[in-house]
């Protein structure tokens, strides 16, 4: 290989030199530690605390029934010791909602928004998070609505039709994803869950199982979704789904 002129050399050098001072200077705050927001000590109880929870809500048909108020209220405890906002925002969003827990009937609403609540605790970092302030008021809000909401209300016609409306829009999406040479295993994964969470949140369950079971399928069959009984079985499932998008406001 021929060497390269000196004089071109020199002229790289100097046409690099901004890039290469502006990355040496971003580099030490890339790779410097995010700076902790609570005592180490404080976010391990926190963690543990979620953790307690966690195993009390899975047991909450047997014998886990009796420790949720306290796992509920000793998590309470440690987000007042954090004086945190988001946390103490949770905190009581799930203590409101853990004077429910004895009712007879409890709103399904209000189950799915403790054990979504509980399962954001999961997350390793707890507190440290760095999506945690975000989390703990998303779900805040969802409990505080879930907790007052009653057992006996009624669905609301106007929600279900802006459901079925967009719900009927992922559903075209889905079904040009099959359509496309090799289907898109990523949107109608994508879509389906989307679908499934929305089902969720306004508690039309059949929906959310058959729209779960569109997504298990895909990621199953991921690899060959251009085979023929493949494509018959998602096929299947996004023809009943339709059927119950459109019994929703029948």
């Amino acid at each position: 290989m021929a060497d390269v002129p000196e004089d071109e050399l020199e002229g790289t050098r100097a046409a690099l030199a901004p890039t290469l001072e502006a990355t040496a200077a971003i580099l030490p705050w890339v790779t410097k530690p995010r700076k902790a927001r609570f005592d180490p000590k404080l976010n391990e109880r926190w963690i543990a605390a979620g953790n307690r929870l966690a195993a009390a809500w899975s047991e909450r048909h047997g014998a886990g029934a009796g420790d949720i108020r306290p796992a509920i209220f000793g998590l309470y405890a440690i987000a007042l010791e954090t004086a945190d906002p988001n946390c103490l925002r949770l905190g009581e969003a799930l203590a409101s909602a853990a004077d429910r827990l004895d009712e007879t009937i409890l709103p399904p609403r209000l189950i799915a928004a403790v054990a979504a609540a509980i399962e954001c605790l999961s997350e390793a970092e707890g507190l440290e998070h760095v999506a945690f302030p975000e989390r703990a008021s998303h779900f805040a809000k969802r409990l505080e609505y879930s907790a007052s909401v009653s057992a006996a209300d009624k669905r609301s016609p106007v929600l279900d039709r802006l459901f079925v409306d967009e719900a009927s829009e992922q559903l075209l999406f889905m079904n040009d994803a099959l359509a496309s040479l090799p289907p898109d295993a990523y949107v109608l994964t994508t879509e389906a869950l989307k679908l499934a969470q929305q089902a969720e949140l306004l508690e039309i369950w059949g929906i959310m199982h058959t729209a779960r079971e569109l997504a298990a399928c895909v990621r199953k069959n991921g690899g060959d979704l251009d085979n023929s009984a493949v494509r018959s079985d998602i096929q299947t499932l996004l023809k009943a789904l339709s059927a119950a998008i459109a019994a929703v406001n029948s």
